[in-house]
């Protein structure tokens, strides 16, 4: 998940999940309506700051050892884990989202087409069609979605 995190944020990140955060308090407040009341707050506020512009230090901490068995279940948790990054890859940055999504629809009906004209020597079908215009569609909701994500962004700096 923190190579999904780094390649959402174009950042590196080293830590989503330790809990331990220092933010100042306005900045804070700015990303509150989007934290979760679950465990991955941290995950949320660390890609809300960086991706929100603001700047990010690793100090590194000691704890101890922990003792017992995790809570974390990993498909459940690792599920709802996965779906928060996408959440903030929507808000801040969609077309990392929509972009991928949409040239793997496009390439899959292109190939899919060649490969029934050249391989299977059929017609073109309605499958590669399909997939290619829904690639069209895909792209087009993320040009949409960051023009909104921009717009919003340059909201909040005018408030400043």
């Amino acid at each position: 998940m923190v190579f999904f995190a780094t390649y959402i944020c174009k950042r590196p990140i080293e830590d989503l999940t330790s809990g331990f955060r220092a933010v100042k308090a306005d900045i804070a407040r700015r990303f509150v309506s989007m934290l979760p009341n679950t465990f991955s707050y941290p995950t949320t506020l660390t890609m809300a700051v960086i991706r929100g512009g603001y700047s990010l230090t690793y100090v590194p901490i000691k704890t101890a050892r922990r003792e017992g068995k995790s809570k974390i279940k990993l498909f459940r948790d690792g599920s709802r884990f996965f779906l928060i990054i996408i959440k903030i890859a929507t808000l801040f940055s969609p077309m990392r989202i929509f972009l991928p999504v949409s040239a793997l629809m496009f390439f899959t009906g292109l190939g899919w087409g060649l490969f029934k004209i050249i391989v299977m020597d059929a017609r073109y079908g309605p499958t590669s069609a399909m997939l290619m215009t829904m690639a069209v569609v895909v792209f087009m909701v993320g040009l949409v979605s960051e023009q909104i994500a921009q717009l919003m962004y340059d909201r909040n700096e005018t408030r400043e």
